[in-house]
């Protein structure tokens, strides 16, 4: 991974994607079948973009209308190497930009302060909190900011 190195672009993964994915992706790549499941069917229905440079996925974000009718974040994952180098940001930015909804949710556990302050440097509001999901550590909601432009 190159040190510094911002994507080159983002876009819409491919099915040839996917084996990148499952490699940068903490749960599916220490042999989770369940998360490559779900990582194949966000490549087959389009809900995942991925973050390149240089034919290498830096990252990627998977956003469904799953939640009372709005855009949600369901994952976010930045490759090991390429964390603190804004891929995060731009893969939430783009999201944002993208969402065919007026609203735009994600969430996190409390213990994932990384992406806490992410979600907070972009301007997104706490709007609630879920006890139970996972068991000591409950999941934070927030809601991304108005578009400054239509929906697109």
């Amino acid at each position: 991974m190159n040190p510094g190195a911002k994507a080159h672009g983002i876009r819409d993964a491919t099915p040839e994607d996917a084996p990148q994915v499952v490699a940068i992706d903490l749960v599916a790549a220490v042999g989770d079948s369940g998360r490559r499941a779900s990582i194949e069917c966000w490549v087959a229905d389009g809900s995942m973009r991925v973050a390149v440079a240089a034919d290498e996925i830096l990252g990627y974000c998977v956003t469904e209308r799953a939640f009372f009718g709005h855009c949600f974040v369901v994952t976010l994952m930045v490759a090991e190497g390429a964390r603190g180098q804004g891929i995060g940001t731009e893969l939430l930015l783009d999201a944002q930009r993208q969402r065919d909804t007026a609203k735009l949710f994600t969430s996190t556990n409390l213990s994932n302060q990384p992406m806490q302050r992410l979600l907070a440097r972009l301007g997104w509001s706490s709007v609630g909190i879920v006890y139970g999901l996972d068991e000591g550590d409950p999941e934070l909601f927030y809601l991304a900011p108005e578009p400054t432009v239509g929906l697109s």
